[in-house]
Protein backbone atom coordinates (compact mmCIF):
# COMPACT_ATOMS: atom_id res chain seq x y z
CA UNK A 1 0.00 0.00 0.00
CA UNK A 2 1.33 3.23 -0.70
CA UNK A 3 2.20 5.24 2.09
CA UNK A 4 0.15 8.55 3.06
CA UNK A 5 3.40 10.78 3.82
CA UNK A 6 7.00 10.50 2.98
CA UNK A 7 10.11 12.47 3.90
CA UNK A 8 13.49 11.55 2.96
CA UNK A 9 15.96 13.70 4.27
CA UNK A 10 14.39 16.39 4.76
CA UNK A 11 15.42 19.77 6.07
CA UNK A 12 14.59 23.82 6.18
CA UNK A 13 16.98 26.07 6.62
CA UNK A 14 16.45 29.53 7.75
CA UNK A 15 19.57 32.47 7.74
CA UNK A 16 19.70 32.31 11.80
CA UNK A 17 18.37 28.58 12.41
CA UNK A 18 17.77 24.81 11.20
CA UNK A 19 14.37 24.48 11.51
CA UNK A 20 14.26 20.80 10.32
CA UNK A 21 17.20 18.60 10.21
CA UNK A 22 17.55 15.59 8.06
CA UNK A 23 13.88 14.76 8.86
CA UNK A 24 12.61 11.03 7.95
CA UNK A 25 9.01 10.27 7.95
CA UNK A 26 6.17 7.93 6.93
CA UNK A 27 2.59 7.87 7.56
CA UNK A 28 1.22 5.01 6.75
CA UNK A 29 -2.38 5.09 4.77
CA UNK A 30 -5.35 5.08 7.07
CA UNK A 31 -3.43 6.07 10.30
CA UNK A 32 -3.43 9.34 12.40
CA UNK A 33 -0.17 10.31 13.13
CA UNK A 34 0.46 12.62 16.30
CA UNK A 35 3.56 15.09 16.11
CA UNK A 36 3.88 15.70 19.79
CA UNK A 37 6.98 18.39 20.56
CA UNK A 38 7.09 22.41 22.23
CA UNK A 39 7.44 24.49 20.67
CA UNK A 40 10.25 25.66 18.11
CA UNK A 41 10.74 21.93 17.26
CA UNK A 42 9.72 22.01 13.96
CA UNK A 43 6.32 20.61 13.83
CA UNK A 44 4.89 23.60 12.32
CA UNK A 45 7.58 23.83 9.88
CA UNK A 46 7.35 20.02 8.73
CA UNK A 47 3.64 20.06 8.20
CA UNK A 48 3.77 23.18 6.54
CA UNK A 49 6.38 22.01 4.05
CA UNK A 50 4.20 18.61 3.70
CA UNK A 51 1.00 20.94 2.83
CA UNK A 52 3.21 22.60 0.29
CA UNK A 53 2.57 25.87 2.56
CA UNK A 54 6.84 26.36 2.50
CA UNK A 55 9.38 25.29 0.27
CA UNK A 56 11.83 22.39 1.66
CA UNK A 57 15.33 23.82 1.72
CA UNK A 58 16.49 19.96 0.90
CA UNK A 59 15.07 16.62 0.93
CA UNK A 60 11.86 14.90 -1.07
CA UNK A 61 8.25 14.72 0.00
CA UNK A 62 5.61 12.68 -1.30
CA UNK A 63 2.24 12.64 -0.84
CA UNK A 64 0.89 9.57 -1.98
CA UNK A 65 3.35 8.21 -4.00
CA UNK A 66 3.23 11.80 -5.73
CA UNK A 67 6.48 13.97 -5.11
CA UNK A 68 6.19 18.22 -4.36
CA UNK A 69 7.75 20.01 -6.99
CA UNK A 70 8.32 17.27 -9.46
CA UNK A 71 5.19 18.36 -12.01
CA UNK A 72 2.45 20.95 -12.20
CA UNK A 73 0.25 18.62 -12.70
CA UNK A 74 1.43 16.22 -9.57
CA UNK A 75 1.31 19.70 -7.47
CA UNK A 76 -2.35 20.09 -8.14
CA UNK A 77 -3.16 16.60 -7.37
CA UNK A 78 -1.82 16.34 -4.22
CA UNK A 79 -3.21 19.69 -3.42
CA UNK A 80 -6.48 18.36 -3.90
CA UNK A 81 -5.74 15.12 -1.69
CA UNK A 82 -5.42 17.44 1.27
CA UNK A 83 -7.34 18.96 3.87
CA UNK A 84 -5.55 21.59 6.19
CA UNK A 85 -6.75 22.86 9.23
CA UNK A 86 -4.42 25.76 11.02
CA UNK A 87 -3.63 26.52 15.02
CA UNK A 88 -6.22 29.83 13.73
CA UNK A 89 -8.03 30.29 10.79
CA UNK A 90 -9.24 33.52 10.31
CA UNK A 91 -12.74 33.63 8.50
CA UNK A 92 -14.61 36.38 6.80
CA UNK A 93 -16.62 37.25 10.17
CA UNK A 94 -19.80 38.53 8.03
CA UNK A 95 -20.62 35.43 6.08
CA UNK A 96 -22.66 32.51 7.98
CA UNK A 97 -21.11 29.27 8.55
CA UNK A 98 -22.90 28.03 5.33
CA UNK A 99 -21.80 30.49 3.20
CA UNK A 100 -18.20 29.99 4.69
CA UNK A 101 -18.56 26.70 3.62
CA UNK A 102 -19.98 27.13 0.33
CA UNK A 103 -17.00 29.33 -0.34
CA UNK A 104 -14.30 26.84 0.14
CA UNK A 105 -16.36 24.36 -1.48
CA UNK A 106 -16.41 26.66 -4.72
CA UNK A 107 -12.39 26.32 -4.78
CA UNK A 108 -12.89 22.56 -5.66
CA UNK A 109 -14.16 20.42 -8.41
CA UNK A 110 -15.46 18.13 -6.47
CA UNK A 111 -17.29 19.14 -2.66
CA UNK A 112 -19.54 17.14 0.39
CA UNK A 113 -22.66 19.06 0.87
CA UNK A 114 -22.53 21.82 2.93
CA UNK A 115 -25.29 20.55 5.10
CA UNK A 116 -23.84 17.41 5.93
CA UNK A 117 -20.36 19.27 7.04
CA UNK A 118 -22.54 21.47 8.87
CA UNK A 119 -24.10 17.93 10.93
CA UNK A 120 -20.70 16.57 10.83
CA UNK A 121 -19.44 18.79 12.89
CA UNK A 122 -22.11 19.70 14.93
CA UNK A 123 -23.12 23.78 13.77
CA UNK A 124 -26.89 22.98 13.07
CA UNK A 125 -27.61 25.44 15.41
CA UNK A 126 -25.03 28.14 13.84
CA UNK A 127 -25.06 27.65 10.14
CA UNK A 128 -27.16 30.39 9.23
CA UNK A 129 -25.24 33.16 11.93
CA UNK A 130 -22.40 34.90 11.40
CA UNK A 131 -18.75 33.52 11.91
CA UNK A 132 -18.05 36.78 13.39
CA UNK A 133 -20.36 35.36 16.68
CA UNK A 134 -19.17 31.77 16.88
CA UNK A 135 -17.10 30.74 19.77
CA UNK A 136 -13.45 29.53 19.34
CA UNK A 137 -14.40 26.10 19.68
CA UNK A 138 -17.29 26.37 17.05
CA UNK A 139 -14.63 28.32 14.93
CA UNK A 140 -12.29 25.19 15.19
CA UNK A 141 -15.19 23.04 14.26
CA UNK A 142 -15.57 25.49 11.01
CA UNK A 143 -12.52 25.50 10.18
CA UNK A 144 -12.41 21.60 10.02
CA UNK A 145 -15.62 21.61 7.94
CA UNK A 146 -13.72 23.66 5.61
CA UNK A 147 -10.43 21.12 5.86
CA UNK A 148 -13.14 18.60 4.89
CA UNK A 149 -15.29 19.85 2.30
CA UNK A 150 -13.43 19.05 -0.45
CA UNK A 151 -13.10 14.94 0.15
CA UNK A 152 -9.75 14.51 0.97
CA UNK A 153 -7.50 11.30 1.74
CA UNK A 154 -5.46 13.52 3.93
CA UNK A 155 -5.72 15.97 7.22
CA UNK A 156 -3.15 17.82 8.38
CA UNK A 157 -3.64 19.82 11.74
CA UNK A 158 -1.70 21.73 13.64
CA UNK A 159 -2.46 21.75 17.06
CA UNK A 160 -6.55 22.17 16.66
CA UNK A 161 -7.31 22.53 19.90
CA UNK A 162 -4.81 24.68 21.83
CA UNK A 163 -6.26 27.32 23.74
CA UNK A 164 -10.31 25.29 23.83
CA UNK A 165 -12.38 24.02 26.79
CA UNK A 166 -12.14 20.07 27.53
CA UNK A 167 -15.37 19.89 25.81
CA UNK A 168 -14.66 21.22 22.64
CA UNK A 169 -11.46 19.56 22.59
CA UNK A 170 -13.70 16.73 22.82
CA UNK A 171 -16.20 17.73 20.36
CA UNK A 172 -13.02 18.03 17.92
CA UNK A 173 -11.68 14.51 18.41
CA UNK A 174 -14.69 13.31 17.90
CA UNK A 175 -14.78 14.50 14.26
CA UNK A 176 -11.24 13.63 13.51
CA UNK A 177 -11.99 10.10 14.77
CA UNK A 178 -14.92 9.59 12.70
CA UNK A 179 -12.80 11.06 9.54
CA UNK A 180 -10.08 8.27 10.15
CA UNK A 181 -13.01 5.81 10.90
CA UNK A 182 -13.73 6.80 7.45
CA UNK A 183 -10.49 5.57 5.82
CA UNK A 184 -8.89 9.04 6.37
CA UNK A 185 -5.78 9.71 6.98
CA UNK A 186 -3.99 12.41 9.81
CA UNK A 187 -1.03 13.97 10.53
CA UNK A 188 -1.63 15.74 14.08
CA UNK A 189 0.60 18.24 15.97
CA UNK A 190 0.17 19.11 19.66
CA UNK A 191 1.13 20.16 22.46
CA UNK A 192 -1.23 17.61 24.46
CA UNK A 193 -0.27 14.32 25.62
CA UNK A 194 -3.61 13.06 26.22
CA UNK A 195 -4.88 14.06 22.70
CA UNK A 196 -1.71 11.83 21.12
CA UNK A 197 -3.07 8.89 23.18
CA UNK A 198 -6.53 9.76 22.41
CA UNK A 199 -6.28 10.01 18.51
CA UNK A 200 -3.09 8.68 17.44
CA UNK A 201 -2.22 4.98 15.97
CA UNK A 202 1.70 6.32 16.73
CA UNK A 203 3.64 9.33 17.85
CA UNK A 204 6.60 11.25 16.51
CA UNK A 205 8.30 13.11 19.24
CA UNK A 206 10.42 15.96 17.92
CA UNK A 207 12.80 18.04 19.25
CA UNK A 208 14.93 20.59 17.82
CA UNK A 209 14.23 19.68 14.10
CA UNK A 210 14.58 15.59 14.38
CA UNK A 211 12.29 12.73 15.40
CA UNK A 212 14.08 11.74 18.61
CA UNK A 213 11.39 8.51 18.90
CA UNK A 214 8.79 7.22 17.23
CA UNK A 215 5.78 3.91 18.13
CA UNK A 216 2.62 3.77 19.36
CA UNK A 217 1.80 5.19 22.51
CA UNK A 218 1.81 2.11 24.42
CA UNK A 219 5.45 1.11 23.34
CA UNK A 220 7.32 4.73 23.58
CA UNK A 221 5.26 4.23 27.48
CA UNK A 222 6.70 0.93 27.90
CA UNK A 223 10.26 1.71 26.66
CA UNK A 224 10.91 3.60 29.73
CA UNK A 225 10.77 0.22 31.72
CA UNK A 226 9.44 1.94 34.24
CA UNK A 227 5.68 1.73 35.48
CA UNK A 228 5.79 5.15 37.69
CA UNK A 229 8.14 8.22 37.93
CA UNK A 230 8.93 9.67 41.18
CA UNK A 231 9.29 13.15 41.52
CA UNK A 232 11.08 15.05 44.74
CA UNK A 233 13.26 17.67 45.79
CA UNK A 234 15.58 17.61 48.60
CA UNK A 235 17.84 19.99 50.80
CA UNK A 236 21.10 18.64 50.18
CA UNK A 237 21.89 16.96 46.91
CA UNK A 238 21.71 12.91 46.12
CA UNK A 239 24.16 11.54 43.75
CA UNK A 240 23.03 9.38 40.67
CA UNK A 241 24.95 7.22 41.20
CA UNK A 242 23.09 6.35 44.73
CA UNK A 243 20.00 6.87 43.43
CA UNK A 244 20.37 4.12 40.64
CA UNK A 245 21.34 1.48 43.15
CA UNK A 246 18.01 2.00 44.93
CA UNK A 247 15.50 -1.46 44.24
CA UNK A 248 13.08 -0.96 41.41
CA UNK A 249 14.66 2.24 39.86
CA UNK A 250 15.46 1.74 36.02
CA UNK A 251 16.17 5.54 35.38
CA UNK A 252 17.21 8.60 37.56
CA UNK A 253 17.54 11.97 36.44
CA UNK A 254 18.87 15.50 38.48
CA UNK A 255 18.22 19.24 37.93
CA UNK A 256 19.89 20.76 40.81
CA UNK A 257 18.23 19.71 43.68
CA UNK A 258 14.83 18.48 41.95
CA UNK A 259 14.81 14.64 41.08
CA UNK A 260 13.22 12.36 38.72
CA UNK A 261 13.49 8.57 39.10
CA UNK A 262 12.03 5.72 36.56
CA UNK A 263 10.79 2.76 39.26
CA UNK A 264 9.25 -0.23 38.36
CA UNK A 265 7.53 -0.58 41.79
CA UNK A 266 7.01 2.20 43.85
CA UNK A 267 6.41 0.41 47.16
CA UNK A 268 9.83 -0.96 46.68
CA UNK A 269 11.80 1.90 46.11
CA UNK A 270 9.88 4.73 48.19
CA UNK A 271 10.81 2.83 51.60
CA UNK A 272 14.48 2.38 50.32
CA UNK A 273 14.84 6.11 49.41
CA UNK A 274 13.72 7.29 52.70
CA UNK A 275 15.85 5.29 54.03
CA UNK A 276 19.30 6.32 51.74
CA UNK A 277 17.94 9.85 52.47
CA UNK A 278 18.28 9.48 56.24
CA UNK A 279 21.97 7.62 55.95
CA UNK A 280 22.83 10.35 54.19
CA UNK A 281 21.24 12.97 56.29
CA UNK A 282 19.22 14.24 53.58
CA UNK A 283 15.39 15.93 54.05
CA UNK A 284 13.49 15.07 51.18
CA UNK A 285 11.46 18.33 50.74
CA UNK A 286 8.81 17.56 48.50
CA UNK A 287 7.76 14.13 46.78
CA UNK A 288 4.98 13.01 44.34
CA UNK A 289 4.51 9.53 42.33
CA UNK A 290 2.54 9.31 39.09
CA UNK A 291 2.15 6.27 36.22
CA UNK A 292 4.55 6.99 33.23
CA UNK A 293 3.38 9.01 30.57
CA UNK A 294 4.06 10.63 27.13
CA UNK A 295 5.47 12.96 28.60
CA UNK A 296 8.03 11.50 30.38
CA UNK A 297 9.21 9.67 27.41
CA UNK A 298 9.99 13.12 26.00
CA UNK A 299 11.90 14.42 29.63
CA UNK A 300 13.86 10.92 29.07
CA UNK A 301 14.92 11.80 25.55
CA UNK A 302 15.54 15.67 26.18
CA UNK A 303 15.61 16.80 29.58
CA UNK A 304 12.58 19.47 29.38
CA UNK A 305 8.89 18.73 29.57
CA UNK A 306 6.86 19.39 26.69
CA UNK A 307 6.12 23.01 27.54
CA UNK A 308 9.27 24.23 28.13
Amino acid sequence: MTAAIECRALVKRYPDIVAVDGLDLVVHTGECLAVLGPNGAGKTTTVEMIEGLTAATSGEIRVFGVAWGASAAGDRQIRSSIGVALQETRFQERLTVSETIELFASFFGESRPTAELVALVGLEAKQSGRVGKLSGGQLQRLALACALVGKPRLVCLDEPTTGLDPQSRRQIWDIVSRFKADGGTVLLTTHYMEEAAQLADRVAIMNRGKIIALDTPAALVASLAAEDIVDFTSDRPFTNERLLTLPGVSGATADGLKYRLQVKAVADTLPALFAAASESGVHIVTLGTHQATLEDVFVHHTGRGLQD
